[in-house]
């Protein structure tokens, strides 16, 4: 039986791909990296993060200082972020089943909270932890070893195909989203366990759960 469920934030709950989009475009005459309009976005959004990497130009040794810059930057914008429709209500679903819900993001903790309470969520999920932008696996990992709960009672659900990697790399099971940033054949594409197109079928994986 399913017990906990770990949810990415950025493009799964929260609806931040245009904000992002900004920030990034304005740090990116900072850093001397390639801006990207909407239409290059949805040419990205079929390519992993590493090929996205190498399209904007980024070097890798200024990539840890854009993404604080990013993070510290969307900390203003929290306000006006928006949960994607259907979301609010299907975490409440959720909630009430108890099954454990938590989230592992690579936007910071403060971003998150400030998020969920905006959203009026601030007591739905049992953990919020934060990992750097390729290294998730490795929070998840963490989390799993303390809590020692059994691989088969948890799946992840994220919108990128580095979540659906770094799942893989766990050993739990993925639920892939296609309203976030990743096309859905991109996400199909790395094998994920379930590809959903809208919040409420997360609800239907949940209960139909062996």
């Amino acid at each position: 039986m399913l017990k906990v469920i770990i949810f990415d934030f950025d493009g799964t709950l929260a609806d931040t791909i245009d904000v992002l989009l900004s920030i990034t475009n304005r740090l990116s005459v900072e850093f001397g990296f390639k801006s990207v309009t909407k239409e290059e976005l949805a040419q990205l959004s079929n390519l992993n993060s590493w090929q996205i990497l190498n399209y904007s130009g980024i070097s890798l040794l200024k990539l840890p200082l854009v993404i604080r810059k990013l993070k510290a930057n969307l900390r203003n914008e929290i306000p006006n972020i928006q949960l994607f429709p259907e979301i609010k209500e299907v975490l409440l679903d959720l909630k009430k089943r108890n099954i454990i819900l938590g989230i592992i993001t690579s936007n910071s903790i403060e971003n998150v909270v400030a998020s969920l309470k905006t959203n009026g969520l601030e007591d739905t999920f049992n953990f919020i932890d934060s990992g750097t932008t390729f290294g998730k696996h490795k929070v998840i990992y963490r989390w799993l070893k303390r809590q020692k709960v059994n691989l088969d009672q948890v799946v992840y659900v994220g919108d990128e195909v580095r979540d659906i990697e770094a799942a893989k790399r766990t050993g739990i099971k993925v639920i892939a989203v296609s309203w976030g940033f990743n096309s859905q054949s991109a996400l199909a594409g790395s094998g994920p366990d379930f590809l959903i197109e809208h919040p409420a079928e997360l609800i239907a994986i949940i209960d139909n759960w062996e």
